[in-house]
């Protein structure tokens, strides 16, 4: 990026020159190159700006007037491209969904060591060889996945809260079972 003094403007016309040490001759600016400032620029003023050829002459490009602010109503051109950085923020995206649904499907579960079955002397243990429920500390019809499930809980597992009114009959008011 060069720094140049604008030694010429027509305000009129919304274009003028740059003259930059850096640079050999001056530099065409044109209004355009400066929309997004909060003023118009000056004679005098100095500018910040990038070059490019454009019919065999340089001319001013990203330019912004050394201590003016841009403007906050700036609105982006109709040519816009989205950078790379983009990737980054949908990549954040992918894996927050990944996690949530890894949450939710408890796939992160089957990795844990099995735990114990608790049962208590005074209730039978009998299991016929279909099931395969063991006590992890699920206490509610929302943590069951199949009525059979809740009636092992219900019978085989300490603290159940599934039998409101202690008829035997679990989750009664569940709509999935």
């Amino acid at each position: 990026m060069y720094r140049g003094q604008l030694t010429k403007w027509d305000n009129a016309k919304g274009f003028g020159f740059i003259k930059c040490s850096e640079l050999k001759q001056d530099t065409f600016i044109h209004i355009s190159a400066l929309k997004h400032m909060s003023r118009k620029p000056k004679q005098g003023d100095f500018i910040h700006f990038d070059v490019e050829q454009h019919k065999g002459k340089s001319r001013a490009t990203n330019a912004c007037i050394e201590s003016v602010k841009a403007n906050s109503s700036f609105k982006v051109s109709k040519n816009y491209k989205p950078r790379s950085g983009n990737k980054f923020i949908y990549a954040a995206v992918i894996v927050a969904i990944a996690a949530f649904t890894f949450q939710r499907l408890d796939l992160g579960k089957s990795n844990q060591a099995p735990q114990t079955q608790f049962t208590p002397t005074s209730i039978p243990t009998k299991i016929t060889p279909t099931q395969h429920f063991t006590c992890d500390g699920r206490q509610h019809c929302s943590q069951m996945t199949s009525r059979a499930e809740a009636e092992f809980f219900t019978k085989h597992c300490p603290n159940t809260k599934m039998d409101g009114d202690h008829d035997g009959i679990p989750c009664e008011n569940d709509s999935r079972f």
